[in-house]
């Protein structure tokens, strides 16, 4: 059976950080990462929850509770482009009604 692999969302909240901080990890080596296609960003859980006590503690990581901006600043980071093109529909779908 193949080994289902997470998100960057899914590892974030796995390891208590920001889906920024997981990027920055993965691209520095620290934490096992796959590139799926050269472009999606993936973890394997098993390793991920494997090594989540030696990642913590080597890269000095602790659990925390994230702050509601930075949620929030994570949420228009990650989701920017779905958040443009709805408010583009909402504008032409205004403009075929009301004219």
């Amino acid at each position: 059976m193949k080994e289902k692999l997470i998100t960057i969302r899914e590892t974030a909240k796995i390891l208590g950080l920001t889906e920024k901080e997981v990027i920055n990890l993965a691209k520095k080596k620290k934490i096992p990462s796959y590139l799926i296609g050269g472009e999606f960003l993936r973890f394997s859980q098993e390793e991920i929850v494997k090594h989540k006590d030696r990642i913590q503690r080597e890269y000095n990581i602790q659990e925390r509770e994230i702050p509601f901006k930075e949620k929030l600043y994570n949420f228009f980071y990650f989701n920017d482009f779905y958040i443009i093109s709805l408010l583009i529909i909402l504008v032409l779908l205004g403009i075929i009604l009301f004219t």
